[in-house]
């Protein structure tokens, strides 16, 4: 599995596993995928091609929580029902994310392992922003006495 390095905006990443889900076919799971496939990791979907959103989150966390995966990407129509069923997962983090600012700091502060994307209104271009922010953005590890915390106490 693979390094993650910090994001300047276009940087190169080392390959990952990435489990992706969608629960509908469209032009931004697509993109999600091949923007993946193109920036060199390998993208496997553990729910099938297309699966009700709470098999999606369920079926891309266990990937990621198991270590079959490095990463996740969940799609819905608003990514939150996705995001909801993938954070039920032990282990996972899921973030909803509309813009790249947002991806990076949901991992460098958060440590967001499962990346959740609305099909309503992110666009193909909009989605490979908030695909490379994501997987090349580095965890501030300063914020992880913090990010234990949800693990241990969410106190």
């Amino acid at each position: 599995m693979g390094t993650v390095v910090s994001w300047a905006g276009a940087g190169t990443v080392a390959f990952m596993r990435i489990a992706v889900g969608t629960d509908e076919h469209g032009v931004t799971p697509d993109a999600v995928k091949a923007w993946l496939r193109a920036a060199g990791h390998e993208v496997v979907e553990p729910a099938g091609e297309v699966a009700p959103w709470p098999q999606v989150g369920h079926q891309v966390g266990g990937a990621v929580s198991r270590g079959d995966a490095d990463m996740g990407v969940v799609c819905c129509w608003t990514g939150t029902g996705v995001a909801m069923a993938a954070n039920k997962v032990p282990g996972v983090r899921a973030a909803l994310c509309v813009d790249a600012a947002t991806a990076v700091g949901a991992r460098r502060w958060n440590d967001a392992n499962v990346l959740a994307i609305g099909l309503r209104l992110t666009t193909a271009a909009m989605a490979h922003e908030l695909c490379q922010a994501f997987t090349t953005t580095a965890v501030d590890e300063s914020e992880r006495p913090v990010i234990d915390r949800l693990e241990l106490d969410a106190t």
